[in-house]
């Protein structure tokens, strides 16, 4: 299987220290979030890398390379112009090939295993994984019942932004700018969205206070 990481974003809300660092390689415990994603993925035996870039491209570039650092080979999907979540995969969909696919945002930090991802059922197009709300998303996106993913239900989870994608998922989508949630909502509705719940750590690393105190737990 091959995984795609999103790193092609600007990451207004942690300005100043996007401004000159790819959000991807800001540091956390001495260590950038794309690399912690990198070696767990490697871990996973997922080798075939690629990776989105659109601010400072060239500063990911310099630091991961083609991958052979890390045991993996990257290939990269150079955007320009960022094409936010959905648009920057349909952009790479000729380096993914044909078979189901890996995503994992590149601004998270989580302690995921994922050889825990089922392979994607003949039956649905997507499988995420959701997490337990954080204090920033009370209402949550999803909800999860008998292994389906739902757009409502008694019980809301957040996604954590890791899922496995078939090509179908993307059939008839126009290339450009486009967000990812819209189109998993209208797949959920078809009722082709399975998923799982991830009970361990993760974090939405949007935020200056949510990075620092990322540092602090991981340095204890």
């Amino acid at each position: 299987m091959k995984a795609m990481i999103l790193a092609a974003g600007r990451g207004e809300r942690l300005r100043p220290l996007t401004d000159e660092t790819p959000k991807p390689l800001i540091k956390v415990a001495g260590r950038s979030l794309i690399e912690y994603h990198i070696d767990n993925l490697a871990k996973a035996g997922i080798r075939d890398i690629i990776i989105n870039t659109a601010w400072l491209a060239d500063r990911i570039h310099q630091q991961l390379g083609d991958g052979s650092e890390y045991g993996v080979a990257i290939q990269y999907s150079d955007e320009g112009k960022a094409l936010e979540t959905a648009g920057g995969i349909i952009n790479a969909l000729p380096l993914l090939g044909d078979d189901p696919f890996l995503v994992v945002n590149g601004d998270i930090w989580c302690d995921f295993d994922f050889t825990s991802i089922p392979e994607l059922s003949p039956q649905v197009q997507a499988h995420l994984v959701l997490v337990e709300n954080p204090d920033h998303n009370h209402k949550g996106d999803f909800s999860l019942k008998h292994g389906m993913i739902k757009n409502t239900g008694e019980y809301m989870y957040t996604f954590s932004g890791i899922g496995i994608y078939a090509i179908d998922f993307f059939t008839g989508q126009d290339s450009g700018i486009s967000p990812l949630a819209p189109l998993i909502r209208s797949k959920c509705a078809e009722n082709l969205v399975s998923g799982q719940l991830h009970e361990g750590r993760w974090t939405d690393v949007g935020t200056i206070e949510r990075l620092q105190e990322l540092d602090k737990q991981l340095a204890r």
